[in-house]
């Protein structure tokens, strides 16, 4: 869809879920995303630009420090190791992460639990499935030994939070989980409400969460995007690949 159609409610979600993915980069770090992840791209370029310049970037087709000519709406296409410094396999990642040598992963799920837990894989019975997702390919890897591991979801439903996930995919160090509502922190073993987006009451967070938040009182907003934020955000996504992931 052409970016002058997106409606400004959608442009403006899309734009926070972007700059605030960013946020959870810091300057210097090893840096990877999966398969579909065109917001986290988008944050990755974002990043980059502003406040880490020194980041180093890690994607599905091998590139190290790729710069994209321009971000493409396929996370998995070679045109994404444009002027990398070196490429090398999947695999090589993995055991890169398995030895402490990857900072920080975007990952996602069809379902995201209370203890960071995810579902890739599929609803109800697994010999006769109400619904099949695509699988964890490497998350079952990245998620339990990557530093930091930050989710995201472009739908925040009691269905996409549960208090436990029907199926785990993966487990393992989850850092943050950035929703269209809130940011959730782990905090002993369990997602707590950090902060909600400005416009969102906390019974609208209640009402889209399967599980029991933490304390809430006194949850603070989390600081609106920056008018230098979403211009470096426009410069470096002026197509609005971002957009993709909520259609």
């Amino acid at each position: 869809m052409p970016v002058r159609k997106i409606s400004s409610d959608l442009r403006k979600t899309a734009d926070r879920l972007a700059v605030f993915l960013a946020r959870q980069i810091k300057n210097g770090e090893r840096v990877f995303h999966g398969v579909a992840s065109t917001l986290p791209l988008a944050a990755v370029a974002l990043a980059r630009r502003t406040h880490a310049p020194q980041l180093t970037y890690l994607n599905i087709p091998g590139g190290v420090d790729a710069h994209p000519f321009k971000l493409p709406t396929v996370t998995t296409g070679a045109q994404l190791n444009r002027g990398a410094s070196s490429v090398f396999s999947l695999t090589d990642i993995f055991d890169l992460s398995s030895s402490g040598g990857l900072d920080l992963a975007f990952l996602s799920g069809a379902e995201i639990d209370t203890r960071g837990d995810i579902n890739l894989s599929f609803i109800g019975d697994p010999a006769k499935a109400k619904v099949r997702f695509p699988g964890g390919a490497g998350s079952a890897v990245i998620l339990p030994t990557a530093k930091r591991t930050v989710l995201w979801r472009t739908v925040h439903d009691s269905r996409s939070f549960p208090e436990r996930c029907g199926y785990v995919t993966a487990s393992g160090r989850v850092d943050r989980v950035v929703t269209p509502l809130c940011i959730f922190r782990m905090v002993a073993g369990r997602l707590c409400l950090e902060s909600r987006h400005a416009g969102v009451t906390i019974k609208m967070i209640k009402d889209a969460t399967g599980f029991a938040l933490n304390s809430v009182e006194n949850v603070p907003e989390t600081p609106e995007p920056s008018s230098d934020e979403i211009f470096a955000l426009e410069s470096v996504d002026p197509e609005g690949v971002r957009f993709s992931e909520f259609f």
